[in-house]
């Protein structure tokens, strides 16, 4: 059946490539046919105008001996055109290079004209070849680029009328740069796209007022805003890839305030990859307006860190477990171990990385949850990893104020359990992913966060043989459950975008930065330490979702409303770093900072913790109560 298939589909392919083979050979007949009327025209025009347009003054010598030439100089043209692959072109795409192809033609065609005269001792005025040659070579190229020109003129007329009509989308374009110019070609030669730019901005004094592709360049940054309401733009495209995060960011605020809807193009590499066009266009996200030059990290310190290392991440399929397992798999592990209790979440990182990676990378996929005490063990003894980040966990502050056993089943018991598995199989360094909101916290997750906190510095003191340490930052754009895909999807349902409070701030750092960031403080670590990341100034949630909704091209409040739901249960105005007593150091990296451990009775901790685990399992409604007991730090109920 299957061979049977292959032979239909083999015979298909066969029938295809006739047809095809077929109509390149009558179109390129056809163009041969007209090249050799051509040269029948051509040179008799150049005889006719030699005797000044009297066809009764042509001597009878001279016309006697173009009608016995004209047939060689066909054979000839068709011959050199046809070595030199002139009708092998695709009509609908000739570009500049048939030109240089026809010029190299006609520089061999001009030597053998002159080598015929000789040949045949033809008596004919030096004009008939100069003006013939000229007059065919003209004609020649002509003819090659009609069908260009009219599907041109065609475009133009139906794009002049869709735009009176108000169906095109105009576009502006900003940077007169060569990003530009493969934009310009392929909006102003690509009918189904449906966009027309009509202008360009260009901060280049030098370009304003001059024309690419015959759109104008208008002005500066500072003429955005004007041009886009006197051109009644609907598109911005910001297509200078080289443009420092400041200029980006100055940019693209100036633009959001038009009303128009915006796309970038994704970075610099492009150009040199040959990809930029209008298909790579992206949205411009909430990271492009930031202004701030991208963090990064001291590679070679991590990548020695990681390189050979068999190294475990719990709750790998998640927002910041799976950005863990890229960045390590970059860096050359002995092997890789995503563990995470949900099937889908890991199933797509570990697809995502043996399509990168394939044989390369020594991968294993585990489902489980680190609440399971023999599962997380048992893990821990076969693989036995020489570092752990431990990013499982409960993460969302209103759930879990409605089930707050869940979180410490989850968050503090599973972090116990895995700590005690590593240490009991001598793993190099636990690095446990923690929260801003564990400083002061007035939420469940936030007081269970700061437990694991304590847990990691408890177990560092009695396991000398592992550096227990935690990484505290704040929330990451984009991550699963965080606010921005949210209003995004609100957006797309034409709102109301919904913020709990008009002066709500939070942290906020990309997920591929934070990861670096974590990466960076595990190799810093000695024991003990809770590294704080440095989050940049904190950022009003109700810009963000101004800035989101003016990034798709609407009006806050007039065309999406924005929609204040009041503080929910748990939730702060304003997240903290660090609390009083835990002070601040810092490290080569300026970006983070270390919290001196707290000193505390661990026997009284490890007995504290045992009890929570026993309340929780009942569902003991006091479990806020023993929370606080053990994080005195914890006020429930309050919102600062």
């Amino acid at each position: 059946m299957t061979k049977q298939n292959n032979e239909g589909k083999s015979t298909l392919q066969k029938m295809r490539e006739v047809k095809y083979d077929s109509q390149w050979i009558k179109r390129s007949a056809l163009m041969a046919l007209a090249d050799l009327f051509i040269i029948w025209v051509a040179f008799f025009c150049a005889l006719w105008l030699r005797f000044d347009f009297s066809f009764d003054a042509i001597p009878e010598v001279y016309f006697n001996q173009y009608i016995y030439i004209a047939p060689l100089w066909c054979v000839l043209t068709f011959v050199v055109f046809y070595i030199s692959r002139l009708y092998h072109s695709v009509w609908s795409h000739v570009s500049i290079n048939e030109i240089f192809t026809m010029i190299k033609a006609y520089a061999v065609l001009s030597i053998c004209f002159v080598i015929t005269k000789f040949v045949f001792a033809l008596k004919m005025p030096k004009s008939f070849y100069v003006f013939g040659i000229l007059l065919a070579f003209l004609m020649h190229t002509g003819i090659r680029f009609s069908y260009r020109f009219i599907r041109f003129l065609k475009h133009s007329y139906s794009n002049g009328k869709e735009y009176k009509d108000g169906k095109l989308t105009r576009v502006m374009i900003i940077g007169g740069g060569d990003s530009c110019v493969i934009i310009l070609r392929e909006l102003l030669h690509d009918p189904h796209l449906n966009q027309k730019p009509v202008c360009i901005i260009d901060d280049n004094p030098s370009k304003v007022g001059r024309e690419l592709y015959g759109v104008p360049i208008v002005g500066g940054r500072e003429k955005i805003i004007e041009v886009a309401a006197e051109y009644n733009i609907d598109l911005i495209i910001f297509a200078i890839p080289t443009a420092s995060p400041k200029d980006r960011s100055d940019i693209l605020n100036i633009c959001k305030e038009t009303g128009a809807k915006l796309r970038t193009l994704p970075g610099i590499y492009q150009i040199a990859n040959g990809e930029v066009s209008v298909s790579k266009l992206k949205e411009v996200e909430l990271t492009d307006l930031l202004g701030r030059e991208p963090i990064t990290i001291d590679n070679e310190d991590v990548f020695q860190m990681l390189r050979d290392k068999v190294i475990l991440v719990t709750g790998g399929g998640g927002s910041i477990g799976s950005e863990l397992c890229r960045q390590i798999a970059a860096h050359k592990p002995k092997q890789l171990i995503i563990f995470d209790i949900y099937e889908n979440n890991a199933y797509e990182i570990q697809q995502e990385l043996i399509r990168k990676y394939q044989d390369s990378l020594n991968l294993v996929t585990l489902i489980g949850s680190v609440r399971n005490t023999h599962r997380i063990t048992s893990v821990m003894e076969k693989y036995k990893p020489d570092i752990v980040f431990h990013a499982a966990a409960h993460k969302h502050v209103p759930l879990m104020e409605v089930s707050p056993n869940e979180a410490i089943k989850n968050n503090v018991m599973g972090t116990y359990k895995t700590a005690k598995a590593a240490a009991a199989v001598g793993v190099k360094k636990f690095i446990l992913i923690s929260t801003d909101k564990a400083v002061n916290p007035t939420n469940i997750m936030g007081a269970t966060k700061r437990i694991c906190e304590m847990v990691i510095q408890m177990m560092d003191r009695q396991t000398p043989n592992t550096n227990f340490v935690a990484v505290r930052f704040g929330n990451v754009l984009g991550s699963n459950g965080s606010v921005i895909p949210l209003f995004k999807k609100q957006i797309a349902e034409g709102g109301p975008v919904t913020v709990t409070h008009k002066d709500i701030i939070r942290y906020f750092m990309t997920i591929p930065e934070a990861v670096s960031l974590v990466l960076q403080a595990s190799q810093y670590a000695k024991g003990g330490e809770i590294f704080v990341l440095d989050m940049g100034d904190p950022v009003k949630i109700d810009d963000m979702a101004r800035n989101l909704i003016k990034l798709s091209g609407y009006t806050p409040d007039v065309d999406i409303k924005i929609l204040y739901t009041g503080l929910r249960p748990g939730e702060k105005l304003y997240e903290e770093k660090l609390m009083d007593e835990e002070g601040m150091q810092t490290t080569d990296n300026k970006l983070i900072f270390i919290g001196k451990p707290i000193e505390m009775d661990d026997d009284l901790f490890i007995r504290k913790i045992e009890e929570l685990d026993r309340d929780s399992r009942e569902d003991d409604e006091n479990i806020r109560k023993y929370v606080q007991e053990i994080v005195p730090t914890y006020n429930p109920g309050t919102n600062g």
